[in-house]
């Protein structure tokens, strides 16, 4: 069996852990790199829910897109769903790993990439690149690719819902222009608005707008909000096809487990 530490370099030569930003919390949060893997459970989130899937399938190590410690953490005493799920991975020998923004950040096997890839985007690149980590514009946040073909707006968007299994998708006016030049963020991407502008993309795909952050489209740019959990949700599809592909010697799990906290009527 491999150990975990393998796992993680592996895991690390797509997304190096420095190419994380400087908030975040990628990388092993709890466990032990000398431990035997003995199968994976792969997820977006780290809920109790996925804790007990892991126990129940006998698997040692989760890997999920969000880190579940983000802050400090000063005392863990249950009373909170952070705590809890911190405790209960320490006391069930459960290892935790997160790869988070360095994956989004990659352009080979990212997080936005793959969803370009889902879109049918052809000559995708980096939206905004980030020169300080690599110099060949290969690593950043976002990415922005061209259809094959124009589309109209509301055909476009009735694609994207089905496509990223969505049931809403709140969007600005529309400008009576078809749809070629695509920029996407998964999560939370209202900070790359103004680089889809300068782009002149067509539409911007991203989640987590403010209602007034929507009146910066300002006719130059359609938004399309498709929400958190809904943006990145094939992260797991990824993290899954790159661990099956490089491990034979233990099970990797697709969890099972919907973790979007949000519910529609």
């Amino acid at each position: 069996m491999p150990i975990l530490q393998e796992v993680i370099d592996y895991l690390h030569s797509i997304a190096p852990n420095h190419y994380q930003e400087p908030y975040d919390n990628s990388g092993l949060l709890i466990g032990d790199v000398d431990s035997e893997v003995n199968g994976i459970v792969v997820s977006l989130d780290v809920t109790e829910a996925i804790l007990d899937e892991a126990i129940g399938l006998g698997a040692n190590v989760v890997v999920s897109h969000h880190p579940i410690i983000f802050s400090g953490l000063k005392r863990i005493t249950g009373r909170n769903y952070v705590e809890r799920i911190v405790a209960k991975a320490i006391k069930n020998d459960i290892n935790l790993f997160a790869i988070h923004t360095n994956l989004d950040n990659v352009y080979n096997h990212g997080v936005n990439t793959y969803i370009a890839q889902r879109l049918g985007l052809k000559e995708v690149e980096i939206l905004k690149p980030n020169l300080a980590m690599e110099s060949d514009s290969k690593v950043g946040a976002g990415v922005i690719g061209n259809l094959a073909n124009p589309t109209e707006e509301m055909a476009f968007l009735e694609d994207l819902k089905l496509k990223m299994n969505t049931s809403t998708i709140k969007y600005t006016d529309l400008r009576s222009k078809p749809i070629q030049k695509v920029a996407i963020c998964g999560g939370s991407g209202r900070f790359l608005l103004d680089d889809a502008k300068a782009q002149n993309a067509d539409i911007f795909i991203s989640s987590d707008f403010k209602y007034h952050e929507f009146f910066d489209a300002d006719n130059q740019i359609v938004i399309a909000d498709i929400g958190h959990f809904e943006s990145e949700q094939y992260t797991i599809n990824l993290l899954f096809e790159l661990l099956t592909e490089k491990f034979n010697n233990f099970v990797t799990h697709f969890t099972k487990v919907n973790t979007n906290p949000v519910n529609y009527l």
